[in-house]
C-alpha cells in the first residue's frame, strides 16, 4: 500500500506566510516609491512669466500760468505727460481734456515760485496733480487710473 507521509509532503502554511510575507514586502517597496514620487521629490512648479505692459502716455499741451504774487510777477511753462494703467483711461483723459486741463491749471496756478525752486515741491506738485486728475469726472464714471505724472518742460521766469 502505497501511503503518503508527512515527510513527503512539506506542510502548505508555512508556504502561504511565505508568501503573504513577500507579498507585503513588496506592497510596502510599492507604496514607499509612490510616496517618495508624490510627496517626497516635488517638482518646483513652473514659473509663470509675467510679460511686462507696454506703457501707455498721454502727452498734454504745455501750460502757461501765472503764479501767486511773492513781489513780482513769475509765471511757469510746463509741460507734461501722464501715464495711465489701461486703455480706458486714456480714453477718459482725452474725452474729458478740456476738464483735464482746467483742473492743472487750477492745481499749477495756486503755488508761489519759491517753492517750485525744490525739487521736493516739483514730485509733491506731480502728485497734487495726479490726485487732482483720479478724482471722477462724473458722478457716475469711475476715476482714470494715473500711475504718474511726468514733467517734460519745467520752465519758471
Amino acid at each position: 500500500m502505497a501511503t503518503s507521509t508527512p515527510k513527503d509532503q512539506p506542510p502548505k502554511s508555512s508556504k502561504l506566510i511565505l508568501l503573504v510575507i513577500a507579498l507585503a514586502v513588496l506592497i510596502i517597496a510599492a507604496g514607499g516609491a509612490a510616496a517618495y514620487f508624490y510627496l517626497g521629490a516635488k517638482q518646483p512648479p513652473k514659473e509663470t512669466v509675467v510679460l511686462p505692459v507696454d506703457p501707455i502716455f498721454v502727452a498734454l499741451e504745455p501750460f502757461t500760468v501765472n503764479l501767486q504774487p511773492s513781489g513780482r510777477a513769475r509765471f511757469l511753462h510746463v509741460a507734461m505727460t501722464l501715464k495711465v494703467a489701461d486703455a480706458a483711461s486714456q480714453t477718459q483723459l482725452t474725452q474729458y481734456l478740456p476738464e483735464v486741463r482746467s483742473r492743472v491749471l487750477t492745481v499749477l496756478s495756486n503755488r508761489e515760485s519759491e517753492t517750485l525752486l525744490v525739487a521736493d515741491e516739483k514730485s509733491r506738485l506731480a502728485n497734487e496733480i495726479m490726485v487732482s486728475l483720479n478724482q471722477p469726472f462724473a458722478p457716475n464714471l469711475p476715476s482714470a487710473k494715473i500711475a504718474s505724472v511726468m514733467f517734460t518742460t519745467f520752465m519758471l521766469q
